[in-house]
């Protein structure tokens, strides 16, 4: 078990886990909003989650009100949202803190990972993290990267490999 698989993860429905839940697959963990104008990639996370479930993948939402209090809603309404508006399937974490002194344990251990452009905190909705099959970080992807992008593509390969 890495750090990241012993975190406390509580599930938009309310079910209380852990990251470990993930343990063996290759996870794409991305901080979420519904009135951001990134919301339209919630398309394409389910695209990819759809392409590659079958290989051991999961994309992993967690909803954040912290970057212009672009998710102000309750967690069944953002679940419903999901589901009506882009058939979201994956499972989506209880709106939290990605930043900040309330963040959330799993966001303190996402955002060790450094690559270079990104380091240090998450700046806006949208960033991606993917995690692979054994706990680690292995790369990390700014808002403006589209799930459905080359390099995005390439690295959930490369990670379920």
């Amino acid at each position: 078990m890495t750090a990241l698989h012993s975190i406390p993860l509580t599930l938009i429905d309310g079910t209380d886990t852990d990251f470990g839940c993930f343990k063996g697959q290759v996870v794409l963990v991305v901080n979420v909003a519904s009135q951001c104008g990134f919301t339209p990639q919630y398309a394409g996370l389910e695209a990819l989650h759809n392409k590659f479930r079958d290989r051991g993948f999961q994309v992993l939402g967690v909803p954040c009100n912290q970057f212009a209090g672009q998710e102000p809603a309750a967690d069944a309404e953002i679940a419903a949202f999901c589901e009506r508006n882009f058939g979201v399937t994956f499972p989506l974490a209880a709106k939290t803190d990605v930043r900040g002194k309330n963040q959330h344990p799993l966001y303190a251990e996402l955002t060790k990972f450094r690559n270079g452009f990104l380091p240090g905190l998450v700046k806006w909705n949208f960033e991606k993290f993917l995690v692979n099959r054994d706990g680690e970080v292995v790369a990390r992807f700014a808002p403006t990267v589209e799930p459905d992008s080359p390099e995005v593509i390439e690295a959930v390969e490369a990670a379920l490999s």
